[in-house]
């Protein structure tokens, strides 16, 4: 692939990507948290810790997360943060 075909996204468009990734995962949490259905001693569900990254950003950008550590590909075109 050439460069012209695939250009490298940009520091900006990286961090304005993440930036929003951490607020869809953050807004996926809140809302599954929020959920009615079974109390404190019955809430067996495990916390959302990957998701289907936001589609205002190519795919380009998302691999590159992933390639800088930022990112972990979690299968199925989704992504989680990586441990800090």
């Amino acid at each position: 692939m050439s460069t012209a075909e695939n250009p490298s996204p940009s520091q900006h468009e990286l961090k304005q990507a993440l930036k929003a990734f951490r607020k869809r995962l953050k807004l996926t949490q809140l809302d599954e948290e929020s959920k009615l259905g079974g109390g404190p001693l019955t809430h067996s569900r495990g916390r959302i810790v990957a998701i289907t990254p936001p589609n205002q950003f190519g795919p380009a950008v998302w691999e590159e997360l992933a390639k800088q550590g930022k990112l972990k590909k979690a299968g199925g075109g989704m992504y989680e943060l990586a441990p800090e």
